[in-house]
C-alpha cells in the first residue's frame, strides 16, 4: 500500500478548498506584546499579532514571568509524571484550591488541557452513571462533541441557545433517566453568550446536571475572572464548570470544578487524566500568579472590553463585515476559504499584520472568516493600522454577492 500517497491525496484536498495551514514562525518579544519576530527564509521581522488567545497579555505580565522564574528555581524543569505515580507537587494542590475558590466549588481538577479536560470528563460521566442521556448544544466545541462521542452514550442535540427546544427535548424522556446539559457561557467564533439561568432552570425542572464550559470566559468575564456564570451570580447553579489556564490566564492547561465527590471520581477513572503526566511546576504556578492578581485586579478585564467595543467600531464604521455580539470575541466575515486565506497572506506578508484564516472544521463551510482578538495592550494606532488595511482590501477585492456588507450594516 502507498501510504505516502494517501497522507498526499488529503494534503491536496486541503489545498484545493483553500484550507491548507501554513503556520507563521513567530518569537514573540516579552514585554512587548503583541509585537513578535516573524521568521523566514529572508531573516526576521517585525509583526504585530491579531489572533491569539491571550486575551488579556497575563502570558507576560511580571508577576506570572517572576513565578515561573522562581519554581524553575526551586524545583526545576519537569512534573516527574503522572499524577498518580510521582507528578503531584504543591504547586498541583494549591492551584487546584485557588480554581475552586475562583468558581465556589469545593473542589478542582487540573489537566494538561481544556481540550483534555472536557474530553476525559464527559466521557468519564457517561461511564459513572449508566444510562445517561447528554443533551448538547449544536456549537459546543470539537472537545465536548468528542468527550460525549467516547463516553457512548446517548447524545441529543439542541439548537444554539435555544432554551424552547431543549425544553422539548428533555420532556421526552422521564425525569429519573440521568441527563446532563452540556453548553458553554461564550462561543468563540460567533462570540454569543449562553442563556445559563434559564438552562438552569431547565435542569432544575427535569433533574438533569450542568455541565459549563466557561474557557472562553474565565479571567475575562466576573469580579474576580471567575466568568459569565460569576458575572450574572449563577455559579452555585452550575454542577460542573470547565476552564482554561491557557486563554484569560495566559499559561496552560485546562481544569474542571465541582463538588469534592465528583472531583474526586473523575481523577479516580478518568484515562486522560490518570494516564497523562501533570502540568510542569513552572506553568502552575504561573497560572496560580495569574488567577490570584486578575481575582484582585479589574484594569485588564475593564481595558479588554473597551479595546474589544472600540475596535468592533472602528470596523462598523468603514463598513466592514464584522459580525455583533455580546462578547469580546470579534469575527470578521469572509465566506469563502480561498478568499480567506488570501486576505490573511497579504495582512502579513504586505502589512506585518499575523491573523489566521478560520474555516471548515472550526466553523461551518461558507461561513469562513477572521478572528481578531484585541487586548489591553493593542493600541489606538495598531488598530488604525489593521482597519486601514482591512478597508483598503476589501475595497480592490469585495465579496462577490455583497451578503457580508449588508450584515455589517445591519
Amino acid at each position: 500500500m502507498h501510504y505516502e500517497v494517501m497522507f498526499q491525496k488529503h494534503l491536496d484536498a486541503l489545498r484545493s478548498e483553500g484550507r491548507y495551514r501554513i503556520f507563521a514562525d513567530l518569537k514573540r518579544r516579552c514585554g512587548s506584546y503583541p509585537i513578535a519576530d516573524q521568521f523566514t527564509d529572508g531573516g526576521a521581522r517585525e509583526v504585530t499579532v491579531w489572533c491569539s488567545n491571550d486575551y488579556l497579555g497575563m502570558s507576560q505580565h511580571p508577576a506570572v514571568v517572576a513565578a515561573m522564574h522562581e519554581a524553575i528555581d526551586q524545583v526545576g524543569a519537569g512534573s516527574g509524571g503522572t499524577r498518580n505515580i510521582s507528578g503531584t507537587t504543591h504547586y498541583h494542590v494549591e492551584l487546584e484550591h485557588e480554581i475552586a475558590d475562583l468558581h465556589g466549588k469545593e473542589s478542582a481538577l487540573l489537566f494538561t488541557s481544556a481540550y483534555m479536560a472536557n474530553d476525559a470528563t464527559l466521557s468519564t460521566l457517561v461511564k459513572l452513571i449508566p444510562g445517561t442521556v447528554i443533551f448538547s448544544d449544536e456549537k459546543n466545541h470539537a472537545s465536548m462533541i468528542e468527550g460525549i462521542r467516547h463516553g457512548r452514550g446517548e447524545k441529543v442535540v439542541f439548537r444554539h441557545n435555544d432554551p424552547a427546544d431543549l425544553e422539548a427535548k428533555l420532556k421526552k424522556y422521564p425525569k429519573g433517566t440521568p441527563k446532563i446539559i452540556a453548553f458553554e457561557s461564550v462561543y468563540s467564533m460567533d462570540g454569543h453568550i449562553s442563556p445559563i439561568a434559564a438552562i438552569c432552570d431547565l435542569a432544575e425542572k427535569y433533574n438533569a446536571m450542568t455541565y459549563l464550559d466557561e474557557v472562553h470566559a474565565v479571567g475575562l468575564y466576573g469580579p474576580r475572572g471567575g466568568g459569565i456564570s460569576e458575572r450574572d451570580g449563577i455559579m452555585n447553579r452550575v454542577h460542573i464548570i470547565n476552564g482554561t489556564l491557557a486563554k484569560g490566564f495566559g499559561v496552560m492547561g485546562g481544569y474542571i470544578a465541582a463538588s469534592r465527590a465528583c472531583c474526586d471520581a473523575i481523577r479516580s477513572y478518568a484515562p486522560g487524566f490518570i494516564f497523562t503526566t501533570s502540568l510542569a511546576p513552572a506553568i502552575a504556578a504561573g497560572a496560580l500568579a495569574s488567577i490570584r492578581h486578575l481575582k484582585s485586579s479589574t484594569f485588564e478585564r475593564t481595558r479588554h472590553q473597551e479595546r474589544a467595543a472600540k475596535l468592533k467600531g472602528m470596523l462598523k464604521a468603514d463598513r466592514l463585515p464584522v459580525v455583533e455580539n455580546p462578547s469580546h470575541i470579534v469575527p470578521v466575515m469572509v465566506g469563502d476559504p480561498g478568499h480567506c486565506k488570501s486576505l490573511t497572506d497579504v495582512l502579513l506578508r504586505d502589512f506585518g499584520i499575523y491573523v489566521q484564516p478560520i474555516n471548515y472544521p472550526t466553523v461551518p463551510k461558507g461561513t469562513e472568516r477572521m478572528r481578531l482578538t484585541p487586548s489591553p495592550v493593542h493600541t489606538d494606532e495598531q488598530m488604525e493600522r489593521l482597519v486601514s488595511a482591512l478597508k483598503g482590501l476589501w475595497a480592490a477585492c469585495p465579496v462577490a454577492n455583497g451578503t457580508y456588507v449588508r450584515l455589517a450594516a445591519e
